[in-house]
């Protein structure tokens, strides 16, 4: 994608595109979608990433465009979004990918991989580094067409009821974690369960899972986590930097005038760098009251981040034997993700190391 391509899509020209919208919406017709979220209203972050879009595809367009959101549960079900767009439900969702995951491995891609990207690596990888190319025909495959839709951040590494001081601690363990990390927990011993948002307290408070995770500070906060559990863990190893998606029937798209479009992805790019930003200026201060109300904050030992690393990385190779999707897009990925590394091991950790507090 060209640099031009991107700053437009990021928002640059926004203004411009707003002035003219009512204009060009004069001829063109009106046009109403459906979006089902995979996540809880009340998560206002994430959840918010829809509205965004929303909003700013109604502005863009004069109000010729109008997406109204659904939260997970009013159309269907936070783990279902991709079958409902898919099957013409609704015309767009927003979800993380790696939920399906169980339809095809290379869905992960399109959020995150064990020891994978952070949020910048994963927009560079989008946007500059042919990832949205990558997946494309992935998401044809099944009538859809894929826009980054947010990212959290690095995400904690979840919460537990009982202290993990080795590896040998985990055996057994019935934890919530989609996700290759799932996939990855259960080469260590993990019993790894898939939970839409809304459902993880209960399943945490009743003890149908041991241990938990789900985002980061401030939607951990809201959903009372350290109500049932104290142990909270870091670093999420399997998340560091998750990328949501705004997922489109292909159909539908297909239908859209090319304005609306472009004022779509337009959007969806602004809803992308937005969350993130929202989430680095709200995790701080939500982990200070978490740490106030008692919670115990640990580091996962070494040796399950080195047992984790190493299974993960098992488990790509075994992946990309047998899918060929998947081991196209592994190449490339694992080339950039190399290419990343070397330089951020460089410029942002020599900087992190020196002047970040350490806990």
């Amino acid at each position: 994608m060209k640099r031009r391509d991107f700053l437009k899509k990021a928002g640059i020209g926004v203004a411009a595109s707003a002035a003219f919208g009512p204009v060009f919406a004069q001829a063109q017709p009106t046009v109403r979608w459906r979006l089902a979220s995979s996540f809880p209203k009340s998560l206002d972050t994430i959840y918010g990433a829809a509205e965004v879009l929303a909003e700013r595809v109604s502005t863009l367009t004069g109000g010729r465009f109008q997406i109204r959101p659904y939260q997970a549960g009013e159309i269907v079900p936070g783990l279902q979004v991709l079958d409902a767009v898919q099957q013409g439900t609704v015309e767009v969702g927003h979800t993380a990918s790696y939920y399906y995951v169980g339809k095809n491995s290379a869905f992960a891609f399109d959020t995150a991989l064990p020891f994978g990207f952070t949020a910048r690596q994963q927009n560079a990888w989008f946007y500059h580094g042919g990832g949205i190319e990558a997946t494309r025909p992935l998401y044809a495959d099944f009538g859809l067409i894929q826009f980054p839709g947010g990212n959290t951040g690095a995400q904690m590494g979840g919460w537990f009821r009982k202290e993990i001081k080795s590896v040998d601690d985990l055996k057994g363990l019935k934890m919530r974690i989609p996700g290759l990390g799932g996939v990855v927990m259960s080469r260590l011993g993990v019993v790894p369960q898939t939970l839409a948002g809304g459902d993880i307290y209960p399943a945490l408070e009743r003890g149908t899972v041991d241990a938990a995770e789900w985002v980061g500070p401030y939607d951990d906060l809201k959903l009372g986590f350290y109500k049932v559990a104290k142990y909270y863990y870091y670093p999420g190893w399997w998340e560091p930097g998750p990328a949501l998606v705004f997922i489109v029937n292909l159909k539908e798209w297909q239908k859209l005038p090319k304005e609306y479009q472009q004022a779509f992805e337009v959007a969806a790019a602004e809803a992308n760098l937005s969350m993130v930003a929202r989430y680095d200026a709200q995790n701080p201060k939500a982990l200070q009251t978490l740490l106030q109300r008692g919670v115990r904050l640990r580091k996962f030992p070494n040796d399950v981040l080195k047992a984790a690393q190493k299974a993960a990385f098992e488990l790509f190779e075994e992946e990309a034997a047998k899918n060929p999707l998947y081991k196209k897009v592994y190449t490339a990925w694992k080339k950039f993700r190399e290419e990343q590394y070397r330089w951020f091991g460089v410029a942002e950790l020599g900087y992190e190391q020196f002047a970040f507090p350490s806990v």
